[in-house]
């Protein structure tokens, strides 16, 4: 079944205020005490890795574009801290790279809703939308972490914004601009496939 194309984009992309990732963590006080004695044994020294971790998590946040770099990098910190029992026990390295770990994760979630509304759509009634958002969201998860990062990241900015994050990305893949609208492109029509068949299937 021939896939649906995605209608090119707008010069401009305005992405709604998403939803915050977060939920309200229950964080105990034990639990927070407990991270810190993992980051160090000396309190004021774990107080200073703490704020030494959250910065880098949101600069790390700030570099990839997202609007909420803080909210981002206290949700990766509280995932942490709410299964800081099971982390003592199953690791033993560096505590930022674990926490770097878990704001991959954290995001992959991010990215996944961010982008929904720049790849897709056509102006089509609201019910409609809905569902393609939907296939869109599922289809995004069916391709692969480092193609989904692809293309998310090669969507984002605005005008000469995107131009320079273009050019970043394709300079972090060791490829040319002309390579990765390549790459981009094949994504793209394979996203356009799986949406097609997601609503073809959602409209029987």
């Amino acid at each position: 079944m021939q896939g649906r194309a995605l209608p090119e984009l707008p010069d401009r992309v305005t992405f709604p205020m998403l939803p915050v990732l977060r939920s309200e963590w229950d964080v105990s006080p034990e639990a927070f005490d407990a991270f810190l004695r993992w980051l160090d044994p000396d309190r004021e020294k774990a107080g200073r890795k703490y704020e030494e971790i959250r910065n880098r998590l949101i600069k790390v946040f700030v570099c990839r574009g997202c609007h909420c770099p803080e909210d981002l990098a206290d949700e990766t910190i509280n995932r942490v801290i709410s299964k800081i029992d099971t982390v003592t026990r199953g690791y033993s390295g560096d505590p930022g790279r674990y926490c770097g770990g878990v704001a991959r994760h954290v995001f992959h979630e991010y990215a996944r809703r961010k982008p929904v509304t720049a790849l897709v759509l056509a102006p089509d009634p609201p019910e409609a939308r809905e569902q393609e958002l939907a296939c869109l969201d599922e289809c995004l998860d069916r391709v692969s972490d480092s193609d989904r990062m692809v293309i998310l990241r090669y969507y984002e900015g605005e005008k000469s914004g995107r131009i320079r994050n273009r050019n970043e990305l394709a300079r972090e893949l060791g490829k040319d601009p002309n390579a990765l609208r390549i790459k981009v492109c094949r994504i793209r029509s394979l996203l356009e496939e799986c949406v097609g068949d997601c609503l073809a299937r959602h409209s029987q």
